[in-house]
């Protein structure tokens, strides 16, 4: 076989469907592994994000990533986004060391994932505080406990865009 088949890497084999990823969490679990769940988009791949993952995957054994649908990133970020497919970005982030498995969710929000899963942890980024995430109800009704991770939030895909877009000579005189 050589590289130019289009047979799935090893990374597109992490990508799961919620059933998959349901039977994945309960096996690892039964094998008294800490689940951790980290979420967003993840449109544009940045040192924010990987500082996220990171993070997120001090607080347990298993990371698990939920990913944005293109529909919904584009709800949330608005025309021209997603830069990336679902299952570009989906791939992208299953390629990285300290991501298990990936999964992509169609919902508005991650609760329905979350109460699903059951995470030990579910793992938010530095723009939030453990009283500002949307969930923390949701999790703490399960006895799960909500982590901050991450750098602070001086990234962002918004920001790293519009300086792409900026022209080549506002540039140089920086």
């Amino acid at each position: 076989m050589n590289r130019s088949d289009h047979s799935p890497s090893a990374a597109a084999t992490r990508i799961l469907d919620r059933t998959s990823l349901l039977d994945h969490v309960r096996l690892e679990r039964a094998n008294g592994r800490r689940i951790v769940l980290a979420n967003g988009c993840f449109d544009v791949l940045h040192a924010g994000h990987v500082r996220y993952l990171r993070g997120a995957r001090e607080f347990g054994d298993y990371l698990v990533v939920a990913i944005n649908s293109d529909e919904q990133v584009k709800k949330l970020k608005g025309d021209g986004r997603p830069i990336l497919s679902e299952q570009e970005r989906a791939e992208i982030v299953a390629a990285l060391k300290v991501v298990d498995v990936v999964t992509i969710f169609p919902e508005a929000t991650v609760e329905e994932l979350l109460l699903a899963m059951r995470p030990d942890v579910h793992a938010k980024g530095t723009d939030y505080t453990e009283n500002t995430v949307p969930e923390r109800e949701t999790v703490k009704s399960y006895g799960g406990q909500v982590a901050i991770v991450g750098d602070p939030k001086n990234h962002s895909t918004s920001d790293l865009i519009s300086r792409v877009a900026q022209p080549l000579d506002s540039k140089v005189k920086e």
